[in-house]
């Protein structure tokens, strides 16, 4: 068995490894947590996962724990005073965004009971449909940040290489 290329010579205190071995292509089904994901999936847009992964605790703070009900309630002068905030993304599209999406997740809740229930009801493997489906019902969810979004959760295989460990840990549910 060997690890995947990208974080094989990495100690085990990485910040990459950690995510790599505890994180990624592990299946959440806590909505506030797979929202969560998304947000900072959103905001790597055009930046490092590395700038992303040492500001999440930043983000966690600042979005209210990943709160979707809470963020949902998020008025101009809250988004006003996120730009401000230095631990994470200014970007005011991105912010913006998220706001949105934790209103469509709500809704997406209300009609199938969670989020992470509408992605099981989800019966494509195909990227393409998802980043269709995805991009119908959010903003700022482009091809990658879909794609990485999946991988994530080992929704769409690709997230480790064959004979990578993790994968025998990646049926866990967080």
């Amino acid at each position: 068995m060997t690890y995947c290329e990208y974080c094989r010579k990495l100690p085990l205190d990485n910040i990459h490894r950690i995510y790599h071995d505890t994180k990624y292509g592990v299946k959440i089904s806590d909505d506030n947590e797979l929202f969560g994901r998304l947000i900072l999936e959103i905001n790597q847009a055009g930046l490092s996962w590395d700038i992303i992964l040492k500001r999440e605790e930043h983000f966690r703070r600042a979005f209210d724990n990943f709160n979707i009900d809470r963020i949902a309630q998020y008025t101009p002068s809250v988004i006003d005073q996120l730009m401000t905030n230095e631990g994470i993304i200014r970007h005011r599209k991105k912010i913006e965004a998220v706001v949105y999406n934790a209103n469509q997740v709500i809704a997406l809740r209300t009609e199938h009971g969670s989020f992470f229930a509408w992605l099981e009801s989800i019966e494509t493997k195909n990227t393409e449909d998802w980043v269709k489906l995805f991009k119908k019902n959010f903003k700022f969810v482009g091809t990658e940040i879909v794609k990485e979004f999946l991988f994530s959760l080992g929704i769409i295989e690709g997230a480790h290489e064959k004979g990578c460990p993790i994968l025998t840990h990646k049926k866990l549910t967080i």
